[in-house]
């Protein structure tokens, strides 16, 4: 079989927008001077909906085993419940795979390559592939929903994609 190729394009935040947002500097709309003015702080850049069902704000750390490109996807993942944000603390690039809903079901994924100082905040409901940090182990800074209730949806891909950069 005959794998379908997409690009990994570069992480922006206007391609990201229908899937959610990217954390940033450059994607602060309010910026603020706090601490007698000593530090900035780039205010408000992605919202954190995890309220549904009575759901709670919960921050981990998660370790990404390396992977490398071209990349094969046969799986994508949601969580209808809430968001969930991912930002590198090692400013290492990973990949990031989403796809639109159709009726319930992933449509055509897209890819993109966060340079290592971009987040992303996944909203409600968007299918992502899992975790893919790109080379080297990496650690990731993790703020989603936890509660009860059932807040993952997976979808295996009838069709694999592959993707290369």
């Amino acid at each position: 079989m005959t794998l379908r190729t997409i690009p990994a394009q570069p992480l922006t935040a206007e391609a990201f927008r229908p899937f959610g947002e990217v954390i940033e500097p450059d994607n602060c709309t309010e910026i603020r001077l706090i601490n007698n003015g000593t530090t900035t702080r780039f205010h408000d850049i992605a919202p954190v909906d995890v309220a549904s069902g009575g759901g709670h704000a919960l921050i981990s750390i998660f370790r990404g085993k390396p992977f490398d490109l071209p990349f094969r996807v046969e799986m994508l993942e949601r969580h209808p419940l809430g968001s969930q944000a991912f930002m590198p603390l090692e400013g290492r690039r990973y990949l990031v795979v989403v796809a639109p809903d159709r009726d319930g079901r992933p449509g055509e994924p897209v890819a993109f390559l966060a340079d290592g100082s971009q987040g992303v905040s996944y909203a409600r409901g968007t299918w992502h592939h899992p975790l893919i940090a790109l080379g080297e182990r990496s650690d990731f800074l993790v703020v989603d929903r936890g509660g009860s209730g059932g807040n993952l949806a997976e979808f295996f891909l009838e069709a694999p994609v592959l993707v290369d950069g």
